[in-house]
């Protein structure tokens, strides 16, 4: 199977979910090249699902459950298994491989620290956290789209970046649901970790340029996410505040900048 095999309506119904759920990703698979938003949609969707299984229930092992059947939908696939009846589910199965299966589990497993309320254990756990929940994420969705091995360490560091900016933007609702997103709060400890992300965002934008606009198109969100990430090393205390992030106004104006463009360039500082 590939992403020609998906229907309309699939496609479709797995858009409406992001769209509803994750407007941000969604106007990033609308500024992408047509090829590659079906399969965008999909996965977006998939983790969407994956997203809210820890937070849709308090009942701890319900949620452990609903993670638990996302990983036996991979396990499945990469059995060879008949996919799963699911609006998600389905379509899942006819873009994804035994190999992509294999880089989308740890997407599952990371989001059991969801469920709970413990701190991350030490600053590799933190980061663990973020390179399966973004980086996996977005490699999974390059390889599906046709990215070279090669490419590998590069997307992965740039989509921990742009994780890491995400993550600090969701910091003041994760403290209002009575979790402890960060180790150290302290705002030059805050500064810092923005400031090694937008280094790995600075040092690793120039792979879209070699991948090209359609088997990138997963790294696009990304660049509208790392807009935060100057914001807070100049003002780390937005984190607390749940101030990150630009306006509305400019995230669409970037949106439509990059979706015009014909193509990425390749230099290390080029968009």
């Amino acid at each position: 199977m590939s992403i020609s095999d998906l229907t309309d309506a699939e496609i479709n119904a797995c858009a409406e979910l992001v769209q509803a759920g994750d407007p941000e990703r969604f106007r990033a698979v609308m500024a992408s090249p047509v090829a590659a938003r079906g399969a965008m949609f999909v996965v977006y969707a998939f983790n969407l699902e994956v997203v809210r299984a820890p937070w849709v229930t308090q009942e701890s092992m319900i949620a452990e459950m609903r993670l638990q059947f996302w990983r036996d939908v991979l396990e499945d696939i990469q059995n060879g298994k008949p996919p799963r009846a699911h609006h998600v589910a389905s379509p899942l199965a006819k873009i994804v491989t035994p190999e992509i299966a294999a880089i989308l589990d740890p997407v599952v497993a990371a989001r059991r620290w969801d469920i709970y309320k413990d701190p991350f254990e030490d600053e590799a756990h933190f980061h663990d956290y973020i390179e399966q929940t973004s980086a996996s994420l977005t490699w999974a969705l390059v390889r599906i789209l046709g990215g070279d091995a090669g490419a590998e360490t590069a997307v992965r560091a740039y989509a921990h970046g742009c994780g890491v900016a995400r993550y600090l933007a969701a910091v003041s609702g994760l403290e209002a649901a009575g979790r402890i997103p960060l180790l150290d709060g302290r705002p030059d400890a805050v500064a810092e970790l923005a400031r090694a992300a937008d280094q790995k965002v600075r040092d690793n934008r120039w792979v879209r340029g070699v991948l090209g606009k359609t088997t990138s198109a997963p790294m696009l969100d990304g660049v509208v996410v790392a807009l935060a990430l100057p914001q807070i090393i100049k003002e780390p205390l937005r984190v607390i505040d749940g101030a990150v992030g630009v306006s509305e106004f400019e995230k669409r104006a970037k949106f439509a900048f990059l979706a015009a463009k014909r193509r990425w360039g390749r230099g290390p500082n080029r968009l």
